[in-house]
């Protein structure tokens, strides 16, 4: 996917308006990546495709959700701002670096969402909120994920891990301690990509 299609491919699905707030995000991203490391360098070129839509397609596997959305190590804002950006509904950014933090706090306000972003300046482990939704991108494997953020989680919570080709393998190692639905869809932006979903997650 080239950055000319992921912006189209943003505009077909979420309208001019939100074409137009991601790419104040974008524009965001790449003036603070001159202070800190947000992302790769080598995919400041590529945001769109690399980081904007990869998150944005997380959307369509929780449209029925509208309770908190949590998302483990935002980093840059990739998926929780973009998600935010595009939904309306609470989200919960966990980041546990304070410079990263202090910027979503900060793009959050840029973009109008202060009302429904709460930032958290901490690993998921020490957080005090329940979600409905919880994503984590390039974060940890999933049987990782599923333990160290056991307790923000309900038996109802759905997870949305995207993920590369050993997505599959993550799957079968967490199944040997976690109960739960669990299966694999394929990322638009990347046939390597895959997206771990799962729900009535429980320790067996």
């Amino acid at each position: 996917m080239t950055e000319d299609e992921a912006q189209q491919w943003v505009r077909d699905r979420f309208g001019e308006e939100g074409h137009s707030r991601l790419a104040h995000l974008v524009a965001l991203v790449r003036a603070e990546a001159a202070n800190q490391n947000l992302v790769s360098a080598s995919t400041l070129d590529s945001l769109w495709a690399r980081h904007v839509v990869d998150s944005a397609q997380l959307i369509r596997f929780a449209e029925d959700e509208e309770g908190p959305w949590l998302d483990i190590g935002t980093g840059a804002g990739f998926p929780g701002l973009v998600v935010a950006a595009l939904r309306n509904h609470p989200m919960i950014l966990v980041e546990p670096r304070r410079r990263r933090a202090d910027f979503l706090t900060v793009a959050a306000g840029a973009l109008g969402l202060s009302r429904i972003v709460t930032v958290i300046a901490s690993r998921v482990e020490t957080a005090k909120v329940t979600a409905k939704t919880i994503s984590a991108r390039a974060v940890a494997p999933v049987e990782a994920l599923l333990t160290s953020a056991a307790h923000v989680a309900t038996p109802e919570t759905r997870w949305l891990l995207p993920k590369g080709l050993r997505a599959r393998e993550e799957v079968a190692q967490a199944r040997e301690t976690w109960h739960g639905m669990f299966h694999v869809e394929h990322s638009v932006t990347d046939p390597n990509s895959l997206i771990v979903i799962a729900s009535k997650v429980s320790r067996r």
